[in-house]
């Protein structure tokens, strides 16, 4: 008797799956989640049947409606034949200038943060909290404010309009809350290691490299998501600090999408924005999981 019961409960619950009721709150939940995906995926739609139809299509007015005829000249021009000012190579120079600007500023941003957030948790020196205090106090500056001191700043150094000036800027801007982060992240992480670490022989940059790093990874995904992101996308620092002929991505755009000469022709400005947000796009959809992750572990902490 008693194997029997004990071979019923080894086979596990048996008998038909319970359903899952259909109640009112569930429908109002579900009805809610889906009417927002709705609003912020429309517009989404709307850019990508439009890029893909022809001019006397779109003319037509019917904005919804798929392409008849899917083309891709839209796209070709977007990139490489759309006039922005004086020049008509299209977005392909602003993209490379965007890539010229977004590497050095993404991995000199993160490298210097990391290190500061590393020591600001488990090295602490003389004034490390009023040091943590001011950069705390530089994610809250409005960028607005700082620009004309920047530019003299800039000019000053000669390197007013030159990409190093703007990697600098894009730089300097991230490090508060990058180091905000990383900080709120390695203080999740057991004091014992470290400890034990010092007690083996390991220094700064050892107990760094061997511990702290290997630990890391979901906070530097959600600090490279969130500097590529915004460096990717800024059009402030890129207009202001930079010249035409180094001008981002996102200046770029804005010239297409607003030139006055000639025929408004909106699929090549659809194209040219939906081309302009495939990197961000890219980064999310590759590393979601571990940007949820890792914003879960670098919040802020009381």
């Amino acid at each position: 008797m008693a194997n029997a019961s004990t071979n019923i409960a080894a086979a596990g619950p048996r008998g038909p799956k319970p359903r899952r009721a259909i109640s009112g709150r569930n429908i109002m939940i579900y009805g809610t989640l889906g009417l927002v995906a709705l609003y912020y995926a429309l517009p989404l739609y709307v850019m990508i049947v439009t890029s893909l139809k022809g001019m006397p299509e779109v003319r037509l007015g019917h904005i919804f409606a798929p392409p008849v005829e899917i083309t891709f000249q839209p796209w070709v021009k977007a990139w490489a034949q759309a006039c922005t000012g004086l020049n008509c190579d299209g977005l392909s120079r602003g993209f490379w200038n965007s890539v010229r600007i977004l590497i050095p500023s993404v991995v000199i941003s993160i490298a210097v943060a990391s290190v500061n957030g590393y020591a600001l948790v488990n090295w602490k020196f003389k004034g490390s909290e009023t040091f943590f205090t001011i950069l705390i106090f530089g994610s809250f500056i409005p960028y607005q404010v700082m620009l004309y001191p920047i530019v003299i700043l800039l000019r000053e150094m000669g390197i007013y309009g030159t990409l190093g000036g703007l990697v600098m800027v894009h730089t300097i801007f991230g490090m508060p809350i990058l180091t905000l982060l990383f900080r709120n992240y390695f203080t999740s992480v057991p004091e014992e290691l470290f400890k034990a670490a010092r007690v083996d022989g390991a220094g700064f940059w050892g107990i760094y490299f061997r511990i702290m790093l290997p630990m890391s990874m979901p906070i530097f995904v959600v600090a490279i998501i969130l500097q590529v992101t915004g460096i990717w996308n800024d059009f402030l620092f890129g207009v202001v600090f930079t010249k035409p002929d180094l001008y981002p991505m996102t200046v770029q755009l804005n010239n297409i999408v607003n030139s006055v000469q000639g025929v408004k022709e909106y699929n090549v400005n659809m194209a040219a924005t939906m081309i302009t947000g495939l990197v961000p796009l890219t980064v999310y959809f590759i590393s979601g999981k571990l940007f949820v992750r890792g914003i879960a572990a670098g919040a802020v902490k009381g």
